[in-house]
């Protein structure tokens, strides 16, 4: 597996350390845990932010765990969060209708193939309602989005190359500890910024992975 949500909770394996049947590889989960790092970081970045709405895949089995650390991490925070579910490319523009009637002040969107797949979308819809967004991914930004925060995504793929090699030697996947993500990058899209007419912080570009001008 690579890049599955969290596999203990989902009941893919006893532990991380020792997963104990047929099934080992690259686990998101600490991946989810950066949702509480993203909404902190959007609130430096959005001055007076007070709700989101989160866009998320209820066909995601993950998903269900990334809304609930993130109602954790915006209750911190002082957010109102407001849960959408997209499950189709067509969800999205009921999606912003359903935002624009309830005036967040923001979008965060769920790490989810469907989502990257959509990013150029997400980011016109977006852009067309004023709203800042968070994104789990790199790719989602140099669409278009605002801000991401989140794991490398080719640090997995280099790192299942190693599994694949061990298991080709005759390791037991059972003995094989998954393995989480090591590498997180912040990147920020400063044109999208300005378009927003937000001023990002000078201590969030010192330390973003990139910004995008």
């Amino acid at each position: 597996m690579v890049n599955v949500g969290d596999p203990e909770r989902l009941g893919l394996v006893t532990s991380l350390a020792r997963p104990g049947g047929n099934v080992t590889g690259l686990a998101f989960s600490v991946g989810l845990e950066t949702l509480s790092k993203g909404l902190e970081i959007l609130t430096s970045v959005v001055p007076n932010l007070h709700s989101v709405a989160a866009l998320m895949n209820p066909a995601n089995p993950a998903h269900a765990l990334a809304v609930s650390e993130l109602r954790s991490a915006a209750g911190g925070l002082g957010l109102q969060v407001h849960i959408l579910e997209v499950r189709h490319p067509d969800d999205f523009e009921e999606a912003f209708a359903i935002i624009a009637r309830e005036r967040v002040g923001a979008v965060v969107v769920v790490p989810d193939v469907l989502s990257v797949r959509n990013a150029a979308r997400i980011a016109e819809l977006a852009a067309r309602a004023r709203l800042p967004s968070l994104h789990g991914f790199k790719e989602e930004v140099e669409k278009g989005g605002l801000v991401s925060y989140g794991p490398n995504q080719i640090e997995p793929f280099r790192q299942a190359a190693g599994f694949v090699d061990k298991l080709l030697k005759g390791a037991n996947p059972a003995d094989l500890p998954v393995q989480q993500p090591t590498k997180f990058e912040l990147v920020i899209n400063l044109n999208v910024a300005r378009a927003l007419g937000i001023a990002v912080p000078a201590h969030l570009l010192v330390r973003a992975d990139e910004v995008i001008e």
